[in-house]
């Protein structure tokens, strides 16, 4: 299990993910989800969010229709809902958004074990890579985000990455250094 698994270090971080840990759990949306293993994904678990990243948060389904149910039950209610499913990477993924206060707020799930969806191994590198990197790698990937660049492309860019797909890049990246 990894310390960005369960959202509890949310509570004594940066005001971004303070706020977040009052959101995911005031509005009861991790209470909601805990039969899919939801976990917290993206920029804001890593510090490099910008104005308007939203919370991201990655499930396990088994049964497509019931959290599909769940995830309607639950938020369809909140600003701006919208739930619909995608063919992501050759998989079937449901996708939710919606807004609460002034957070856009994404459900996504997939009928694959957490651990080895993208969304979560992309995370899991660029924790590894930042803490090995520093502050100033960190400063230049939110830089490169103000600029508009997606996370996984900005690491691309900083790691020099040269790949028509930043997002496999990424992942072929840290494969190759752990074979090392």
């Amino acid at each position: 299990m990894h310390k960005l698994d369960n959202i509890n270090y949310l509570k004594s971080g940066n005001t971004v993910q303070q706020k977040a840990y009052r959101i995911l759990t005031g509005y009861k949306i991790i209470h909601h989800l805990q039969d899919f293993t939801p976990v917290l994904a993206g920029t804001i678990p890593l510090e490099i969010n910008i104005d308007g990243s939203d919370l991201d948060i990655i499930c396990y389904w088994q049964d497509k229709q019931l959290f599909k149910d769940t995830v309607n039950q639950h938020f369809s209610l909140h600003k701006s809902y919208n739930l619909r499913e995608a063919d992501i990477n050759g998989h079937a993924s449901v996708i939710a958004n919606f807004c609460i206060e002034d957070f856009e707020i994404e459900i996504f799930g997939q009928n694959i074990p957490i651990a080895e969806q993208y969304g979560y191994r992309h995370m899991i590198i660029e924790y590894d890579i930042l803490h090995k990197k520093g502050e100033d790698f960190k400063s230049r990937i939110i830089e490169l985000k103000k600029q508009g660049h997606k996370t996984e492309p900005a690491f691309a860019i900083l790691l020099g990455l040269k790949s028509n797909n930043p997002y496999e890049a990424l992942l072929n990246y840290e494969l190759h250094k752990n074979q090392q």
